[in-house]
Formats: structure tokens, sequence, C-alpha cells
């Protein structure tokens, strides 16, 4: 039959026929029925192969301008043709389907959509259940990955392998025979997806024309799944050990564990040999790093350092583990040390496990714990003072209601408190048994709470050598009384156009702490807390066990607050609070008792002007000399997308006063509200940058400044950054990173310096952050 209109044919015939594991039986040539696009014909009845014991594999729809078929055998379409099966679309000029092998061969301008992805050619033979056939002078382009390239051929062995002859890649666009921005050739590249693996032969990487990497065998992953293999180079310039050159190999051992190993070539202090080493289980997880430098040139050592992170259940019980060590003093100084928790120079040595007991409503958890730390000296003019270690640290501690109103909650711990052993001091060691405990009762409602509370804090001591009293043992038992008040206020109001609410929040809390003499009692743990609008509000002035403030205090303070109906965001923000000192404190932090009864006043305070202006402040003011003692102010400019400006004042009298801005800003070209896409080869260039200028030195601090290029299918980086180590030395380093998008990042990794030193930075290609939802829908 020959049909001169627009016509479907819906194929349908056994998979063994498709498959070629059986061949149907000779069907004699018919004509074919007129089909139109409403009622399409069926060329074998779905019903008969059920009965013959056949599955009905999936119809092959043929739509074209004109077609003529051969009932069960063949069909031949020409004029915008149309194959559909499974989600694949075929179009073409002309097409032919054969029925006994299910394989379609198309010419012209030949098109292949599946998944998203397009394929398109001057010639095309497909096996269709197997998908195994050729491609010739092909185009094809990834949707997941907005990248794709040319070849001579591609060859489909299925759907999971392909072979890719003379081909090349990139993300960038083409104009006519103009080479792209970066392009990844190849003479031949095989694709297996059931192993993540893809093997290009004389691969060669071109950047603005010039290769910048080549490779003979080339193997790289073809998902985001985990692959074997040599990672992108990473390349930067420091000032302490030159060019740094690593080149990092990846090693997927099993699903649940790989390593990651990193030579490195540091031109003033010779080669290095870095690894990672990451595990995760059912019942545990961790990640082992290690890094060795045989003969540090500069040092006239060998340096290394190793990290173990490990985490785990045995039964019901819970443990972790942290243990840091480097070689030397000086290797925080003169090398980065990732993940780490504390100051560069106080490393944990720890080990801790725990259990939960009791129930939902009365938690209780028994613990223990270990912990020792490496201290690095360095300059003697600045030593520190190390922490004690505890070994052990043995706790139980539990909280929950007790006669249906009453809320409990206490600790009992105890600690053996020992000296590092190279510490150069003459601090005493020995050990503590202590219990805190509370009882409150608090009376809540929706427009306040009140709250009376009865704590104590009791420990007992044993020192290695005697005290300052002469005694080698000592306990005491220091009991705390507070009532603490509070009221909310609200009231709606209109402004801006806009529907908001104001509350006003007052708070008032007494508390009362006998004296208790404790000068003679080891220091072991406590500290002085700093001063600020939450300590000012808690029984204690010391973190820690061994010291208690003598306190009785009246503290008052006033909050209010405008929010925002519809969203439920924070307008504005304006607190006041201060302490008025009933009777003299005589422990206090610094040693010196304390006569004043007015404490410094506290002010601080927050505003969204606008959806890019938002400011805070907050100011410390000592009303017995008429002066402000700290203060801390800032602004923050956001006007659209990769555009944020902020600028920061920090004074401290007799102290430091500082000035810190950052920013990231387009300085040319335009700069879109969404993530582009790598068609988009408009050029634009960031500046990026945080300055900490010392008024009181003149002189900078810390600093960070870099660009970053952006071209649509590449982004170029390169980041300078100077960070003070000791008091007139400092480490910069210079770091580049070039990322072809649709393919990888080549060198130092930049993005989490930027993100931790540059408030409101944000990555290039990253989508817009959305608004929460309104207040009413907000998750607890």
């Amino acid at each position: 039959m020959r049909a001169d209109a627009s016509w479907i044919i819906d194929f349908k015939y056994p998979p063994s026929v498709a498959t070629g594991r059986r061949r149907p039986p000779a069907v004699p040539p018919s004509p074919v029925r007129r089909a139109s696009r409403a009622a399409p014909t069926r060329l074998a009845c779905a019903a008969a192969l059920a009965a013959a014991g056949l599955a009905v594999a999936e119809p092959v729809q043929l739509e074209a301008a004109q077609l003529e078929a051969r009932i069960g055998v063949d069909a031949l379409a020409t004029g915008e043709v149309q194959l559909r099966r499974s989600g694949m679309t075929i179009r073409a000029d002309r097409l032919g389907y054969t029925v006994a092998d299910d394989t379609a061969r198309a010419s012209g301008a030949v098109r292949i959509e599946l998944d998203g992805d397009v394929f398109r050619g001057r010639e095309l033979v497909l096996q269709l259940e197997r998908f195994e056939g050729f491609f010739l002078e092909p185009d094809y382009f990834f949707a997941r990955l907005q990248a794709g390239g040319r070849a001579e051929r591609i060859d489909f062995i299925d759907r999971q392998r392909s072979r890719i002859v003379r081909g090349d890649y990139t993300s960038c666009p083409r104009e006519g025979d103009a080479m792209p921005d970066w392009l990844l050739s190849a003479s031949l590249v095989e694709i297996d997806l059931e192993r993540n693996e893809g093997r290009a032969e004389g691969a060669v990487l071109r950047f603005l024309g010039v290769p910048i990497l080549a490779a003979p065998v080339l193997s790289f992953p073809v998902t985001d799944a985990r692959k074997s293999g040599w990672l992108p180079p990473n390349f930067n310039i420091d000032s302490r050990s030159g060019i740094e050159l690593g080149v990092p190999y990846y090693w997927n051992i099993a699903p649940q564990l790989d390593a990651t190993l990193v030579p490195t070539l540091l031109t003033r202090r010779g080669l290095s040999l870095g690894g990672e080493l990451r595990y995760l289980d059912a019942d545990f997880r961790g990640i082992v790093s290690a890094q060795v430098l045989p003969g540090d040139r500069v040092a006239g050592r060998t340096r290394s350092a190793f990290g173990l992170q490990h985490e785990g259940r045995l039964g019901a019980w819970a443990y972790r583990t942290d243990l840091q060590q480097v070689s030397d003093d000086e290797h925080w100084k003169d090398f980065d040390r990732p993940g780490a928790r504390f100051t560069p120079r106080l490393l944990p040595r720890e080990f801790a496990l725990h259990r939960a007991l009791g129930s939902v409503e009365r938690p209780l958890e028994v613990y223990a714990a270990v912990q020792h730390w490496q201290v690095l000296q360095g300059d003697p003019a600045a030593l520190i003072v190390a922490p004690y270690q505890r070994s052990p640290q043995l706790g139980l501690r539990g909280r929950g209601l007790a006669l249906g109103a009453l809320e409990y909650a206490f600790e009992t711990e105890f600690n053996r408190f020992d000296r590092p052993r190279d510490a150069n001091d003459n601090l005493p060691s020995g050990q503590r048994l202590h219990l805190l405990g509370e009882l409150a009762w608090p009376l809540r409602a929706a427009h306040g709470a009140l709250v009376p509370r009865v704590a104590f804090n009791a420990a007992a001591y044993e020192t290695d050598r005697p005290m300052a009293d002469g005694r080698r043992s000592a306990a005491r038992v220091i009991p705390t009384y507070s009532l603490d008040g509070s009221l909310v206020f609200e009231r709606g109001l209109q402004a801006f156009g806009r529907e908001l609410r104001q509350t006003l929040e007052p708070r008032l809390r007494w508390a009362n702490t006998p004296l208790r003499e404790q000068a003679a009692l080891p220091n072991f743990d406590a500290a002085g807390l700093d001063f600020n609008e939450i300590s000012i509000f808690a029984d204690d002035a010391f973190s820690g066990v061994d010291r208690v403030a003598d306190a009785h205090q009246l503290t008052a303070g006033l909050t209010t607050r405008i929010v925002d109906e519809a969203s439920g965001l924070e307008q504005l923000r304006v607190s006041l609070v201060q302490r008025y000192l009933l009777r003299d404190q005589f422990v206090t932090p610094d040693g010196q008792p304390l006569t004043r009864r007015l404490s410094d006043l506290l002010l601080s305070g927050s505003a969204v002007l606008s959806p890019r202006w938002t400011l805070d402040a907050a100011a410390r003011y000592s009303p017995e000399f008429g002066e402000t003692t700290r203060a801390i102010a800032g602004v923050r400019f956001s006007p659209g997308p990769f555009r944020t400006v902020s600028l920061r004042y920090r004074f401290a009298r007799d102290l430091s006063e500082q000035v810190e801005t950052g920013w990231q800003w387009p300085l040319y070209g335009p700069v879109e509200g969404a993530p582009r896409a790598g068609g988009d080869c408009r050029t634009t260039v960031y500046a990026v940058g945080r300055i900490n200028y010392s008024l009181r030195e003149r002189q900078l601090t810390d600093s960070l400044l870099g660009f970053e290029l952006d071209s649509g299918c590449w982004i170029a980086r390169v980041v300078a950054e100077r960070r003070a180590t000791e008091r007139g030395e400092a480490r910069s380093r210079i770091m580049f990173q070039l990322e072809l998008v649709g393919l990888s990042r080549l060198g130092s990794n930049p993005l989490a310096v930027l993100r931790d030193n540059i408030p409101g930075y944000r990555l290039l290609r990253e989508p817009a952050p959305t608004l929460p939802p309104p207040r009413n829908h907000d998750a607890p």
C-alpha cells in the first residue's frame, strides 16, 4: 500500500523475533489497510501472540508524510518521519523498518531523542530492541551535563555500551568550524554505563587552542558514581613551600571503602605523599588521613601529619575517636590541616563512648572518655597554656519531670586531671568528683513565663601535691537560687504597605549564690565567660566546674521585634540589658573583687531595611567611665544574584580596632538571575575578596583577593590569600582553578576559602536561594 497523507502505523511483535533468538514464520506479502491517526493499524494481534505463549513487546509507532508497508514484513517512510518506541524518538527524512530483525535504517537529517539526550547525523542503522547499530557523522548532546560533541562514527553495542570513533566533547557553543574555547578530543572512546567506565585513546584536552592535558590512554567515570582513576591536578603557589603541584589518584576499593592518594611536588621542600581513606558500614564510619614529607629541604627534617576520625556503635553503646598528630611545632604554619575542630595549635587525641538509658520522658546517659592534647608552641614569646588531660572521664547525666510539674537535671562525673608530658608549668594535677543538679518549677503561658529554680555545684578534690593551704583533699557545695520572669506583649501595625507585628519582651532575673572560699582549690577546667547578652543572664560568670562566682544580682532586659506577618521574617530587633549587683562579688575571673553595682550596658540590634540592605550592631557601654568598651557594627548590601558587599567594624578598647570588608561583585559583562547554561557564552568578570585592616597597628592582617571569570562554558578563578600566623609572620598563597563546565575542575579548590571568608558569597551556577514559607507553615 502507498499513502500520500500523514499516517501512523503501530507494529507489535514477539520479543523473541526482535532479539533474533527465534525467526518468525514466513509471511507472504499482503496489502496494508489504510490507517488514520485516530485509529492506528496493528500488524500483529496481541491476543494471538499471548495465546501462542509469547509476551507482547513495546510497540513501534511510525508516522510519516508518505508511507509504504507490507503487513508483518517492513515499512518505508519518507517526509517528516517519526519513529517512537520506549521513550525513544527517531526523526529522519527517510526511514525503513524491518519487522523480522526489528531494525530501523534512517538517512537524511537523522535525529535521536532519548531521555533528553540528542544525537543528530546523516545515516543511522539501529536494531531497536538491543539498541545495536551505528550512526555516521553524528553530533551529540547530553542534557544532564549540558555538553556534547561531534564524531566520525558512533557504534551502539547495546543500551549500556557504545564506541565513539574520532570524536570530541565540549560544553562550549560551536560556530562553524571554529574551535570551541575548550575541547576534549580522542581517537577512540569506549563507554560502558554498567561499569561506569569510559576509556579514551589518544585523548587531548585543549583550552583556548592550547593543549593543557594529554594522555595515550585515559580512563574516566561516565556518571556521578565513584570510579578509580587519576583526578585533575592541584596547583597553587605558597610563600613557605613554593610551587605546589599534586596529582590525586582515587581508588574505589569497595562500595563502602575508598581512598585518595596525592603525590605532591613542593619546589622549595621536596616531594610529599598525602592520602585519605574513607570507610562506611552499618555500625561505624570514619576517615583516616596522613601526609609525609621526607627530608624537608627548608626544615632539614622529615615532616608528617596523621589524623583519624571514627565513630560507630557497639550494641547499645555509641563511641567516637578523634586523633590528630603532627611531627613538629611549626607544622601548623607551613601546611593546612583540613577539618580542624580546634585552634591550629591545639590537636585533640580523644576517645569517648556513651549509652542512652531511661526513657523519652526521662532520658539518662552514661558516658566515658579519655582526652589528651598535642599543643604546638613554636615561638617562646607566644606560648599558650595547654589544657588539662582527662584520663579518664566517667559520668552520668539525666533530666526529666518529677511530680508532674517539676523539671530536674543532674550531672555527676569523675575526672583524673594530668598535665601534658611536655607542659612547662607548675600547675597541680589530681582528681575530682563533682555533682551538678537543679530543680525548677516553671509556670509558662502564651504571654510569658515565671521560673523559680534551685541549683547546686558540689565537688570533691584530691591532689598529687599539697594545695595552697596544705591540704591534699577538699570538698565544697555551693547552692544557687534564682527566679526568672518574662512577658510578651504584641500588637499589629501597618507600615510601608505591609502588615507587621511588633512585640515588647521584658525580662527580669534574680539570682543569689553565697560566697564559698575557693582560692586554695585547684582549677582544672574553669574559665571566665565572655560578657554578652547570653552570659549576663547566666547564674555563673565561669564555664566549667571548679569556680562558682558568688553573686546576688538582678538582671533586666528589654527586647522589641517587628515581624512581617506574611513571611514571618524578622525586620527589626533591638535589645537592651544590664545587671545590678546587690552586694560585692569576690570570686571573679580576674581575681579582683567586683564592687561596682551597675554592670556595663549591652545594646544590640539588627534591621532588614529592604531585601538589599541589612544592618546589625552591638555595643558594650560602661556607665562608670562613660565610654564604650566594645562595639561591633556591620552592614551588607546585596542588590542581586552574585552581588554582595559587606562592611564590619570591630572595637575593643585598649586591645584592638579593626575594619573588615568582603565582596563578590561583577566588574564586566551581564549577570543573570538564574544559573547560566553552557550555551550562554557571554563573559562576566567578578571580583571577590575580604580585607581585615587593623586601625590600631595600621596594617593589613588577614586578606583575600581574587577574580572569577565566567565565560558560560568555563570558569577561571585566581585567589590570593594572606593569613597571619604569629606576630610579624604571615603565610601567603595563590590558588588557581579552571572549571570546565560539564567536565571537571583543574587546579586548587578555593571555593571553601571563598565561602568561609566572604559573607553572602555564592558559587557561580548555584541556584538562587528561595524565601522561607510563611510563618504559620514553618516546620518545627
